[in-house]
């Protein structure tokens, strides 16, 4: 492929923070399996929020919405996941990417307008997303209280991220790194806005959720880049990588028949 596929990282990049270089590395780990040149560059959420900020994010192929939350410009990242959502760009929301996703469509599509998460401490009566209800088991030290390998994320058969991981894989393990979780009372809300959930935990909580009427929407829980290896690539960030690519030889055979 002779063009670079350009993918924006959404979120105020801290080296010391795992998930952070993590993002970057499983980016080439994809490119190289897939015979790509990759550049990624992080974009501070409060960029996001600036009036150009729809005509810088044209200039990638697709988004990629960090960790990290909470984030220096709360409105800036929601900006930046609206932007994909309405926009069609092939997006992929991890941690705290998966939860601004469900905040931005609350509050831009279902029209909840205080629709918020509980780390922010708003007073928002409506509040999507929630302190983890259970600690994982064998929780290390002060680690988040859903951090470390979890196994047993049931896959939602037929749904788009079901195929990136094979048809028959019912059943994953999966790594994160999160004190907060989507409130099982706004559960509705995913469907309503159209973004259904295809992926739970072993107590049905909702782990991922995916767009059937996007070229790639999708948002997990968990971290696909801390799994991510030169041997073995994640799959979600394989076909997240593929989405972009083919999103940016298509913008560029527009621009030629224009």
């Amino acid at each position: 492929m002779s063009n670079a596929v350009r993918i924006a990282i959404l979120g105020d990049f801290n080296p010391s923070f795992p998930s952070h270089p993590a993002t970057v590395n499983s980016l080439q780990h994809a490119a190289r399996k897939l015979d790509f040149t990759v550049h990624s560059e992080w974009i501070p959420t409060s960029s996001l929020a600036t009036p150009d900020a729809e005509t810088m994010l044209e200039g990638f192929d697709g988004l990629w919405a960090s960790p990290g939350s909470p984030y220096k410009s709360f409105d800036g990242m929601l900006k930046g996941i609206e932007f994909a959502r309405r926009r069609d760009w092939p997006f992929l929301g991890t941690c705290g990417g998966f939860q601004y996703a469900l905040i931005e469509f609350a509050r831009n599509v279902l029209d909840i307008t205080d629709a918020d998460s509980a780390e922010n401490n708003s007073g928002s009566k409506n509040i999507i997303i929630h302190p983890v209800a259970c600690a994982v088991p064998g929780k290390l030290g002060d680690a988040p209280k859903l951090s470390g390998t979890v196994p047993e994320i049931r896959l939602r058969p037929g749904s788009y991220l079901q195929s990136f991981y094979g048809k028959k894989v019912e059943v994953v393990t999966e790594e994160f790194f999160c004190n907060f979780e989507v409130n099982p009372e706004y559960e509705w809300a995913t469907m309503e806005a159209g973004f259904p959930v295809v992926a739970r935990g072993m107590k049905g909580e909702i782990r991922a959720i995916e767009s059937p009427a996007h070229r790639f929407f999708i948002a997990t829980l968990f971290q696909p880049q801390l799994s991510s290896t030169e041997q073995k690539p994640h799959p979600v960030v394989l076909a997240f990588v593929q989405a972009a690519a083919d999103w940016g030889r298509k913008k560029l055979d527009d621009s030629v028949l224009e």
